[in-house]
């Protein structure tokens, strides 16, 4: 038999930074234990002893590469081995605004690995685990990108389109068990000086929709533990973006967005 903690974790992929860091906080002051997961470098290791100091909680990390399928799927069969889950965070995402002929194949397996096939594999190797528990829960974050096409994106707003369209089909595959599946779909956050700076020169529609990770992580848990599926964290731009007609927003949102090119 698999020796396991008793009380639950919740796991939080992308945790070292921006809105992975702020789900950290806010699980860790209502007294939930955490996984923390991130790459390598990112001084994980001070945020977990920080956590585990202030709140008097317990805190694991594991620093892991999520570029290739045998990396997720080891550190998930840990997972397993070593907790019980309640709770999943698949916030871990990558991107960029480039000429898709600029780039590397490289540069875009890594979109479509971090941001599609991570929250993938891991969804689907915990599973089991998240239904083990009396209540559960998955988050998955999605974009407001996922709503509209972009240039210079093309396959960021592609990758989270899966992640909104996954978590809404997984939300209603598992309705009738113990875990309840909930996505946000946020726009650009604070996460660090050098995307703040970037997003800024979108100009006035970028500054505006600049978002606060703590009070996005916040919303987000209240929201989720409330079981609601679809968590609209800036309903104003997900209005305009479902509301307006294709033909009018990508030009327009490209035009924006290539500021930052």
């Amino acid at each position: 038999m698999k020796e396991t903690t008793q009380n639950p974790y919740a796991v939080i992929t992308g945790a070292s930074q921006g809105l992975g860091k702020a789900f950290a906080f806010a699980l860790a002051k209502r007294q939930q234990n955490l996984i923390l997961i991130s790459l390598p470098n990112q001084h994980l290791e001070k945020l977990a002893q920080e956590l585990q100091r202030t709140f008097q909680i317990d805190v694991a990390f594991f620093e892991a590469d999520f570029s290739s399928d045998t990396n997720l799927t080891k550190l998930t069969q840990e997972l397993n081995d070593r907790f019980e889950i309640n709770i999943l965070i698949n916030n871990a995402g990558t991107g960029g605004t480039k000429k898709i002929d600029d780039v590397s194949l490289a540069y875009l397996n890594t979109i479509i690995q971090v941001n599609v096939k991570a929250t993938t594999v891991f969804t689907h190797q915990l599973l089991a685990n998240l239904k083990r528990q009396s209540q559960s829960y998955i988050l998955n974050v999605s974009s407001i990108a996922a709503f509209s096409p972009v240039g210079y994106k093309t396959v960021y707003p592609a990758s989270k389109a899966f992640i909104h369209s996954f978590s809404l089909g997984l939300s209603e595959e598992l309705k009738d068990s113990s875990v309840s599946v909930s996505v946000i779909n946020p726009g650009a956050m604070k996460t660090n000086p050098e995307i703040t700076a970037r997003i800024e020169k979108q100009g006035f529609i970028g500054k505006l929709t600049l978002l606060e990770p703590a009070k996005v992580a916040e919303y987000s848990l209240k929201k989720m533990f409330k079981k609601q599926t679809l968590i609209l964290i800036n309903p104003v731009s997900w209005l305009l973006s479902i509301l307006l007609p294709t033909w009018i927003k990508v030009p327009m949102m490209t035009k924006i967005v290539k500021r930052e090119a």
